[in-house]
């Protein structure tokens, strides 16, 4: 009965067709990727540049019985100031990554061993060469032949390049030529005259400023300008009176240094000042002259020209004087100045690339005592042409321009 029963079930109950396993996929496998380790590129030191630097400390002299004289205690001292003022420079520039090896030598002041100088290894071997500093010790060192070519700075003498005729020299402190032009230009575009006065003392150093000066104004106004020079002798002007205008600017050019001549001329030009409009062009060695009285050059309306003078009310100014005191613990001469600026400049230029040195007039720069624009002038080297006019003003010079 149960069997039946279990049959009848099994009879009356649906069909369902057996249904088979999907088949099992295997796990796909990834493909194992290689990483490479991060490679962090390595911070190579600073490029080291090297530069040699040769001043006239005279350390000879540091034998008692071979004692500094004034003359040879005054060099020492330019040289320790433009030293140090030079290396707080180099040390400003290391702070942002720049990397120097200085070298300084000492010339002595003696020509023959700064020609010594010029065969020593390891100044040849510099990236640049700064100095000697006197005109004499630079034609010494300047007369060998040093290859490959290496920059030479002259970093304190204003002398004419063509002294020396070496292309490599570079001429920090402008020649007397450059001062002529400078006034030229502010003659011929500013003032415009018809006429111009020379006042020669008769002294022959007055040629160096009269020719490059007469050969400016020709150049600047095509030769449409007159110059008339005089030498005068006891202060006399009497023949030139008669040219004179009272309605427009008489210009006069004063080129000589000498103190009996400059005394006694300016005073008749003081004189004449009283009925005619003068305005007067002097050297720019004036600047340093204690005897010129700044108000008989303020009635002359007296113009000058300088490249080296200090705002020292300047924040940058301020700022490195507090600096070199801090470190040196004295206070910071020109010639400091001077250095501190030269550092930075051929410093920067050379920690950055050598080329830098190569390409200098595409490199100008303003420093505390000047702005450096250097014109290349063929088989004399890079000369730094930038002078600025100042005018005698309420007892003191300020820049015209």
């Amino acid at each position: 009965m149960y069997v039946v029963i279990a049959l009848v079930a099994g009879a009356c109950s649906p069909r369902v067709r057996p249904v088979a396993p999907e088949p099992v996929k295997p796990p796909v496998e990834k493909p194992i990727v290689q990483t490479q380790p991060e490679v962090k590129p390595v911070k190579l030191p600073p490029r080291q540049a090297v530069i040699a630097m040769i001043l006239p400390f005279g350390l000879d002299h540091l034998n008692p019985a071979n004692g500094y004289t004034d003359v040879t205690l005054k060099q020492a001292d330019l040289a320790l100031d433009y030293y140090q003022g030079f290396k707080l420079a180099l040390d400003s520039l290391t702070a942002q990554g720049y990397n120097y090896k200085l070298q300084v030598f000492d010339s002595k002041d003696v020509p023959a061993y700064a020609h010594s100088l010029a065969n020593n290894p390891q100044i040849r071997a510099s990236d640049l060469i700064v100095g000697p500093v006197f005109p004499d010790d630079i034609k010494a060192f300047t007369s060998v032949s040093i290859t490959p070519r290496k920059t030479i700075v002259s970093p304190l003498a204003p002398s004419e390049p063509t002294l020396f005729k070496n292309p490599n020299l570079v001429t920090v402190i402008p020649p007397l030529d450059c001062h002529a032009w400078a006034a030229a230009e502010y003659v011929n575009n500013t003032l415009k005259p018809k006429k111009i006065f020379i006042l020669k003392s008769g002294y022959s150093e007055d040629n160096n400023y009269i020719v490059p000066f007469k050969k400016a104004v020709d150049s600047l106004s095509k030769k449409r300008i007159i110059m008339n020079l005089l030498t005068v002798v006891h202060g006399q002007l009497a023949a030139i009176v008669p040219q004179l205008t009272t309605t427009g600017q008489n210009v006069f050019v004063v080129p000589s240094t000498d103190q009996a001549f400059l005394m006694v001329t300016l005073k008749t030009l003081d004189s004449l000042a009283e009925m005619y409009p003068i305005t007067l062009i002097g050297h720019p060695s004036w600047e340093k002259f204690t005897f010129l009285k700044a108000e008989l050059l303020e009635r002359l309306n007296t113009h000058i020209t300088i490249s080296d003078k200090v705002n020292y009310k300047a924040a940058a100014t301020i700022t490195f004087l507090r600096n070199y005191h801090k470190t040196y613990h004295v206070e910071a001469s020109e010639f400091a100045i001077k250095g501190f600026d030269e550092g930075l400049y051929f410093g920067g230029l050379l920690g950055a690339n050598t080329d830098g040195l190569k390409n200098l007039n595409k490199n100008d720069f303003t420093g505390l005592h000047n702005v450096f624009h250097f014109t290349n002038k063929p088989g004399l080297g890079w000369v730094n042409t930038h002078v600025t006019i100042y005018q005698y003003a309420n007892f003191e010079l300020k820049p015209v321009q």
